[in-house]
């Protein structure tokens, strides 16, 4: 049983959140929160697998909860769901340490994914938020997080394939299946991808990827 706790200061987002996720059989919401201090408390007693995450909030918001929980030393996937689809914010929560970011107009399907992705330890993006992000990043300067990495190592035609898949947000399963290749053979490219980037998650990756010009344009849909 995957158990999440959420975090939004809305009442009634709580508790529909709840009673949606409550129709599934392998996730269970444990606690609540309605802001950033309550949630960092919650975290300490219940120790939930999945967080999800609302940006604005009164007294400690979105990010800040992030760099505490990071201070902290806490390191359990962050999800950020919310209704704002602010660039700006995007990227602070990813660069924060947030495992992934959905907007709150997703269907109960791709929440539940979401989430399943978190706990499996892997990342997720909201394919039209990443296509935001390609189009926003070259309008800003370099983020100071990504400063004094040593350049990237080329990537091969098929890595840079992998990246792009990667940056719209699939799994392994799904860039195995657009590419025609082993879900083993993926998992090996992403991990090469990874190395020569200079990173240590998917996340990262994307990001790097995005300030360092490595996708070009928006990533095409699988299977083009």
């Amino acid at each position: 049983m995957i158990e999440v706790c959420l975090v939004d200061d809305q009442t009634l987002v709580r508790q529909g959140l709840r009673s949606l996720l409550a129709l599934t059989d392998d996730i269970c919401v444990v606690a609540e929160a309605s802001d950033g201090d309550e949630a960092l408390a919650v975290v300490e007693r219940s120790a939930p697998d999945v967080l999800l995450l609302d940006l604005r909030m009164p007294r400690r918001d979105g990010i800040a909860t992030l760099q505490a929980l990071r201070e902290r030393g806490h390191h359990l996937p962050v999800l950020v769901l919310t209704t704002f689809d602010d660039d700006e914010l995007v990227l602070q929560a990813l660069r924060g340490g947030a495992h992934g970011y959905l907007l709150k107009d997703v269907s109960l399907e791709q929440l539940v994914e979401a989430i399943r992705t978190l706990a499996d330890g892997r990342t997720l993006v909201q394919p039209a938020v990443t296509d935001r992000l390609l189009r926003a990043v070259a309008e800003r300067p370099r983020p100071a997080v990504l400063d004094g990495l040593p350049a990237p190592e080329p990537l091969t035609e098929r890595e840079l394939e992998v990246l792009r898949l990667l940056a719209s947000g699939f799994a392994n399963r799904e860039i195995a299946e657009a590419l025609h290749l082993a879900p083993g053979t993926v998992k090996n490219h992403v991990s090469m991808v990874l190395l020569k980037l200079g990173v240590r998650d998917r996340t990262r990756a994307v990001l790097r990827a995005l300030d360092d010009g490595l996708l070009g344009g928006p990533p095409g849909p699988p299977g083009r």
